[in-house]
């Protein structure tokens, strides 16, 4: 089972930063693009962390392997980075799938747009974290990924912007080690219907506020 996500802080140029943690009370199945525990695998917790705007590490795993060292979370997880305060998570929950977001669209685009020519100082990233309490499949884990970017997007069309998702989004899917397994995780599967229902639902609320980057809170 994942727990709820525990809010905290960390200290980092004299400002205490916002992270989420979400911890298990036993080892998960999960499938993730983050830059942290990225790929299939079994996952302890998740942890995403608010960073500044001007963030520019090269090395996002290690940076997130340390905050992970400093809140003392044991055995493999995933982390994932974002310049929207994490305090603004929403959730939803639907049929036992629970949904969580951090949403921000400061820079939307269509993803087989052309390359972009210049990076813009608006926030802009969607992290989805997603519990499913039925063991799911690889390839239904890969599907439900699919999914929850289907239901992100339909949410982002509905907001009216013109675009599929912004080009630093992530997601990542949790489910038990035990118990049947089930083979499917598209929209109109079992358990890939809830799923996109929350995500959408979660994506949908989040994108209805405006957004400041935690960072200019600091300076405006």
């Amino acid at each position: 089972m994942l727990t709820e996500p525990t809010l905290t802080s960390r200290p980092e140029d004299g400002r205490h930063i916002p992270l989420l943690v979400w911890r298990a009370d036993g080892p998960l199945r999960a499938v993730s693009s983050g830059p942290l525990g990225g790929g299939i695998g079994m996952r302890h917790w998740v942890l995403n962390a608010t960073v500044p705007m001007s963030y520019d590490r090269e090395d996002p795993a290690a940076h997130l392997s340390a905050l992970a060292a400093d809140l003392a979370l044991d055995g493999p997880g995933v982390g994932l980075l974002t310049g929207v305060d994490v305090t603004e998570v929403v959730a939803r929950t639907d049929t036992g799938v629970r949904a969580w977001a951090t949403v921000g669209l400061g820079t939307p685009v269509p993803a087989a747009a052309p390359a972009v020519t210049a990076l813009t100082q608006h926030v802009g990233t969607v992290n989805i974290v997603v519990y499913v309490p039925a063991r799911l499949a690889d390839s239904a884990l890969v599907n439900a990924v699919a999914t929850a970017t289907e239901a992100k997007t339909q949410a982002i069309s509905e907001l009216g912007l013109a675009g599929t998702g912004t080009p630093t989004d992530a997601v990542t899917v949790l489910c038990p080690v035990d118990g049947p397994e089930a083979a499917y995780g598209g929209p109109r599967s079992t358990w890939g219907a809830p799923l996109a229902r929350a995500v959408h639902a979660a994506v949908r609320a989040g994108g209805e506020r405006t957004v400041v980057p935690w960072s200019d809170r600091l300076t405006g």
